[in-house]
């Protein structure tokens, strides 16, 4: 198509990230995003395909490789991508929310300039615009550690994706609608396995090898358990974290988590259900995938394992028993336990409260009282241009204030460098899942009641996972410290998708007043202007 970026035009933008990033590989990806069929519970449905495909192409990286991915856009409507757990180090332009991104409009392209900076793990992308999300257009994203940094565990047999969650069959247009109309969303109508309903999928393995397997919660409203029939686990990694390698019958993941564990085919050879079921909700949802001996001829049979359904105890202890390898190497050399975050004093405390308020006759979801609204301008572009009444730094309170709900473009300041200490408070009824792009974080603490200072003789300051999603259970507190060293404009979110749309998220602004390239770089030379930003200029060539 004509209006499609030529290459010879995305050529001084791959010059500037050479000069940048010109010692670490380069990957290059061109995605083409279309409408197609897809039957992901029987049904024919209206899909977002990534070159034909639901789920995505899988992204396969090393740590600090750059990421080229030039996205053209066939849909009738704007499109956005962002990258779940990646960290966009110093560059929030590509975080692909809608508060630091101008969507892709149709018919257009726009080239993602990544890079996977001192990560290593299991990570996702997806569309973050509407409820796109829910007709598919999300993937994994692999990030293996460089050859000569050493991993605590075999190199394994295989790596198997999965990407699981509950599905609705109305469409992502439909779902919007009852949203838009001041009502959640209903009961999913089920749950799928990478894009499959019961029996859909199957992961090949060989009889005596182990085979790793990397969970993500991609699902819209849902927390999930994964099992497999007749197998353990051994959990090996949480989002970018090597863990100590505790096994496990079964593993709860919540919206938006990721794992990855380690499955030996140690049985004998037939035909094993892979189960995924739903969590904490009245009607147990329940879908199966295969796992496949391929010496073998002898199908699943039976009715697959159960799993825990709504026991909250059970969670929290899991939730618990997961620990920091100290002694691994990460995505450097060093040891993971070098960073002794249990030694540092935060700076401040962020107490951040849940709500479902009624706002002008209609359900909404806030944070500390603020039900967040999209401007008509990327925060990051109105902050770049000195854009005025977009938004205004400081309108909502670090903690909660117990009022009336509202409505507001809710950004937060503070300041680079800083050490802080966040603490998510739940009092209602439901398992929250909280994510903050652009940063891993330690979950210090987590406990039922209320949180008070007292709270913290119960942290774990040693060895405590750190992980760029958590979650909140019912009535209940979970405490995180994070060193804020990533400049930028960072949503932090509600991942349950309803309570997103609908206002449970913020813009944390990192500032700093330097303006160098060694703290910030750039606005990228191609990006995307709109709203009140449409007409100005990046910067020249």
């Amino acid at each position: 198509m004509r209006e499609f970026t030529s290459l010879i035009t995305l050529l001084p933008l791959l010059l500037v990230l050479h000069a940048v990033n010109g010692d670490n590989p380069y990957r290059f990806y061109t995605w083409k995003v279309t409408y197609g069929d897809i039957y992901p519970l029987g049904v024919k449905q209206q899909g977002i395909l990534i070159n034909g495909q639901f789920p995505g192409p899988t992204i396969d990286c090393v740590t600090n490789d750059n990421l080229i991915i030039s996205v053209y856009n066939y849909l009738n409507e704007p499109f956005l991508l962002s990258w779940n757990g990646l960290q966009q180090r110093r560059n929030s332009w590509q975080d692909g929310m809608f508060g630091t991104s101008c969507p892709i409009p149709p018919g257009k392209n726009f080239t993602y300039a990544l890079q996977a900076k001192d990560q290593i793990g299991t990570y996702f992308y997806f569309p973050s615009l509407a409820l796109h999300k829910a007709a598919g257009g999300y993937g994994s994203i692999k990030v293996y550690s460089r050859p000569r940094i050493p991993v605590p565990y075999p190199p394994p047999a295989g790596d198997h994706v999965v990407l699981a969650g509950d599905w609705f069959k109305r469409s992502h247009r439909q779902l919007k609608y009852f949203l838009d109309g001041g009502h959640n969303l209903p009961f999913p109508d089920g749950l799928i396995i990478n894009g499959r309903g019961w029996n859909g999928y199957t992961f090949n393995v060989d009889q005596g090898k182990t085979y790793r397997f990397r969970i993500s919660n991609v699902g819209l409203a849902t927390s999930i358990n994964f099992r497999i029939q007749g197998h353990t686990m051994q959990l090996i990694e949480v989002e970018g974290s090597h863990t100590l390698q505790t096994t496990y019958s079964s593993l709860d993941v919540h919206l938006g988590q990721s794992y990855s564990v380690l499955v030996t085919a140690n049985q004998p050879a037939k035909d094993y259900y892979v189960v995924v079921s739903s969590r904490f909700t009245s009607k147990v949802l329940t879908t199966t995938a295969v796992l496949h001996y391929r010496n073998s001829f002898a199908k699943v049979s039976g009715y697959p394992p159960g799993g825990p359904t709504t026991e909250i105890d059970w969670s929290l202890n899991q939730a618990r028993s997961i620990r920091w390898n100290l002694t691994a190497s990460g995505p450097r050399p060093n040891p993971q336990g070098s960073y002794h975050y249990g030694l540092i004093k935060p700076a401040r405390t962020i107490i951040l409260a849940n709500s479902a308020p009624y706002i002008n006759g209609k359900q909404r979801y806030a944070v500390n009282g603020v039900s967040y609204v999209s401007p008509d301008t990327p925060l990051k572009l109105a902050d770049y241009f000195s854009i005025g009444g977009v938004f205004s730094v400081g309108s909502i309170p670090d903690r909660p204030n117990w009022g009336n709900g509202y409505l507001a473009t809710s950004v937060m300041h503070a300041d680079y460098r800083s050490f802080v200490e966040i603490v998510f408070q739940n009092w209602e009824n439901t398992v929250q899942s909280w994510h903050i792009d652009g940063y891993s974080f330690f979950v210090v603490g987590m406990d039922g009641g209320q949180w008070t200072e007292a709270s913290r003789s119960r942290y774990n300051l040693r060895d405590t996972v750190a992980r760029c999603t958590v979650q909140v259970y019912p009535k209940s507190w979970t405490a995180i410290y994070i060193a804020l060293d990533n400049v930028g404009m960072w949503n932090i979110r509600s991942e349950d998708w309803a309570r997103q749309y609908l206002g449970q998220q913020f813009y944390l602004r990192v500032y700093t007043p330097s303006k160098s390239w060694r703290d910030e770089l750039p606005i990228p030379r191609n990006a995307l202007l709109c709203g009140r930003a449409r007409g100005r200029h990046t910067r020249p060539l």
